[in-house]
């Protein structure tokens, strides 16, 4: 789930910056927290660690395809939710042994500004590319099941990003919009922080 560090060095009121600002905490807990940030996980953390991320990700993914505007009019949309169910489908976590009780998904989001959805969005982008640290770390550990959602089937999230990272930049200025996109990050990561085992037994 890990986000790059930061490359700005601007003093003006930047958004990413800003981003990075407000959620460094939460990125924190959630690197800590997530069921592959031990050091030696296993296919039953994977498919944990998928379970949890689904139960994120979809509702969030069903919100945001009701938008033409913001970061859904400057990136084309991509589907993560069925490299995740072909993951979970995969004979290697098919086992008895490895399964795990599904989590509830969480409802969608009652916001509708583009600016929220960028800090949402940024959240998501951002999971990408730790996904790719996460999949040159255990592609070995774990085959041979394939780690298609880790690896986003194969395709590099950088210039993805730096598309986002650029298009976000263009369109959220102003500081109403930069707070509006802090929000929508700090809730995207406190709604995966919910579905945490240790969250929700607190």
């Amino acid at each position: 789930m890990s986000l790059p560090p930061s490359t700005s060095s601007t003093d003006t009121l930047d958004v990413l910056a800003a981003l990075r600002e407000a959620t460094g905490s939460r990125h924190a807990l959630i690197d800590s927290a997530m069921p592959l940030s031990g050091d030696t996980p296993t296919l039953r953390d994977y498919r944990l660690h998928l379970q949890l991320v689904a139960a994120w990700l979809a509702p969030l993914e069903q919100w945001l395809v009701n938008f033409d505007d913001g970061p859904q009019r400057a990136l084309p949309f991509v589907a993560r939710m069925p490299l995740i169910e072909e993951d979970i489908a995969d004979p290697s976590l098919r086992s008895g042994a490895l399964a795990d009780e599904p989590l509830e998904y969480a409802v969608l989001p009652d916001a509708n500004d583009a600016a929220y959805r960028w800090g949402v969005c940024y959240v998501i982008e951002g999971s990408q590319l730790g996904g790719t640290v996460l999949y040159r770390r255990l592609s070995e550990t774990l085959a041979p099941h394939p780690l298609r959602y880790l690896s986003g089937n194969g395709v590099p999230p950088g210039p993805r990003w730096k598309q986002f990272i650029d298009a976000m930049r263009v369109q959220v200025v102003t500081p109403h919009d930069i707070a509006r996109a802090c929000e929508g990050a700090k809730d995207a990561f406190d709604r995966l922080i919910g579905l945490l085992p240790e969250t929700r037994a607190a």
